[in-house]
C-alpha cells in the first residue's frame, strides 16, 4: 500500500488540481494520481479564454461564479495566472448575424444575467480598430479576458501541494474496486486507498465511468491552435466571430494566437495528437478576413491538445449514478478552462456536503442513458 487519503483524485489537469486544492482547503487529505505530468494535456495547451461570452445556458451560472474567482485569482493560488480582463467580443458580419446576436443577448437576460451586450459598428471600431470594415457590430462582455493555461494549472498544483496534497505524477491508474466503503485504486506505482474517488481524467474520463457501469459517449478530440511571430500591437480584446469558428488574441509580447474549433487527430491510446494543416489554413483565412493585418503574419508554431467531447457538448459534473463515494468532473468539450476554479469548489461541495448551491443537474452523468 503506497497511500491512504480521504479523497483520491484521478487526473492532474486544471480540474483535478482545482478539486484537490478546494478539498485541501477544507482539511481533506487528498492524493492526485496523474498518468503523465500536471498540465500535460488540454489543461496546459488550450487557448486560455476566460469567458462568459457565448456560453451554453446551462454553463452560465458556473461561468458567472467562476469570473468572480478569476478577478481575485491571486488570493486563491498566490499567482495572477497571467489573467487580464481585456474583454471579449464576438463580431457579426451580416445583418442576420446581428439579429441573431441580439436574440442571444435577450435570451441571456431572460435567464437573469446581463453580462452580454450588443455594440454597434462605431463602438466595435473603438474597441478593435484593426477589425475589417465589413464587420457590423458585436456582442461584448467586459470583465472577460484570458490567462495562461499552463501557468494557471501549475499554480493550482503548487498551492495544493503547499496545503498537503500528495501529487503522484507518472502514475497511471490500472484498476479500482470498492470494499467496505473504501476505494482501492491500483496504479503502475502501487495501490492507493480512500473512501472517495473523484474522476477528473479529462479525455480519459469515460474509461473511469465505464468501469463504474455508467458509460459516457465521450469522443477524444484534438483542438488546434497556432501562434505567429511578434507583431506591433493592434488588438486588446479576445475576438471571436458569430458565424465562423474563431478564437483570436494578441499577447503583450506581440505574438498572436489563433484557433477556434478546427481539430487535428487525437490518439489517446498513444498519448498524442497531430495537427491538420487544412484546418489550420481555414483558421488562418478566417483570421485574415476579420483582421486584414493578418495577411502578412508569419505562423511559427501550431499544436493540438487532447480533450473529451460529449454529444451535447456539455461536461459531466456530479455524483456517480451507480456507486457511492464517486464524483465526476470531466468532458469539458474544449471550453472548460474558465470554469476550472469553480468546478473545483463544486466538487469539494459534493464530497464534503453531498450537495452544491450551483445548478449542475444539466451535467449529470445519467443523461446519456435517460436514467
Amino acid at each position: 500500500m503506497n497511500g491512504t487519503a480521504d479523497v483520491i483524485v484521478i487526473g492532474g489537469g486544471l480540474h483535478g488540481c482545482s478539486a484537490a486544492l478546494h478539498l485541501a482547503m477544507r482539511g481533506a487529505r487528498v492524493t492526485v494520481l496523474e498518468k503523465d505530468t500536471v498540465a500535460r494535456h488540454a489543461s496546459g495547451v488550450n487557448a486560455g479564454g476566460v469567458r462568459r461570452l457565448g456560453r451554453h445556458p446551462a454553463e452560465i451560472p458556473l461561468a458567472d461564479a467562476a469570473i468572480k474567482i478569476w478577478h481575485r485569482i491571486a488570493e486563491l493560488v498566490d499567482d495572477d495566472c497571467g489573467f487580464g480582463a481585456s474583454s471579449q467580443v464576438k463580431v457579426g458580419e451580416t445583418e442576420q448575424e446581428m439579429k441573431d446576436m441580439a436574440a442571444r443577448v435577450e435570451q441571456v437576460r431572460a435567464l437573469g444575467f446581463d453580462h452580454e451586450k450588443i455594440i454597434d459598428r462605431r463602438e466595435l471600431r473603438e474597441r478593435v480598430p484593426a477589425v475589417s470594415e465589413h464587420c457590423l457590430g458585436a456582442i461584448a462582455v467586459d470583465g472577460d479576458g484570458h490567462a495562461n493555461p499552463f501557468r494557471t494549472t501549475r499554480a493550482f498544483h503548487r498551492k495544493g501541494a503547499a496545503l498537503g496534497v500528495d501529487f503522484r505524477q507518472n502514475t497511471r491508474m490500472t484498476g479500482f474496486a470498492r470494499s467496505a466503503g473504501i476505494w482501492t485504486v491500483e496504479t503502475t506505482n502501487g495501490s492507493f486507498q480512500a473512501p472517495v474517488m473523484v474522476n477528473c481524467a479529462g479525455a480519459w474520463g469515460a474509461e473511469v465511468a465505464g468501469g463504474l457501469g455508467e458509460p459516457v459517449p465521450l469522443s477524444p478530440e484534438a483542438f488546434m491552435l497556432m501562434i505567429t511571430a511578434r507583431m506591433a500591437p493592434f488588438v486588446t480584446p479576445v475576438v471571436g466571430a458569430w458565424g465562423r469558428t474563431l478564437s483570436f488574441k494578441q499577447f503583450a509580447n506581440g505574438t498572436v494566437m489563433m484557433g477556434g474549433g478546427h481539430r487535428g487527430k487525437a490518439f489517446p491510446e498513444a498519448n498524442r495528437a497531430t495537427v491538420d494543416f487544412a484546418g489550420l489554413a481555414v483558421s488562418a483565412r478566417t483570421a485574415a478576413t476579420i483582421f486584414p493585418i493578418m495577411k502578412g503574419a508569419t505562423v511559427v508554431r501550431a499544436w493540438a491538445g487532447i480533450e473529451g467531447e460529449t454529444p451535447d457538448k456539455l461536461p459531466v459534473i456530479g455524483p456517480s449514478g451507480t456507486e457511492e463515494g464517486v464524483v465526476h468532473a470531466f468532458g469539458y468539450c474544449g471550453h472548460g478552462f474558465q470554469i476550472g476554479p469553480i468546478v473545483g469548489r463544486v466538487v469539494a461541495d459534493l464530497v464534503t456536503d453531498g450537495a452544491t448551491d450551483l445548478p449542475i443537474e444539466p451535467f449529470r452523468i445519467g443523461r446519456f442513458n435517460n436514467s
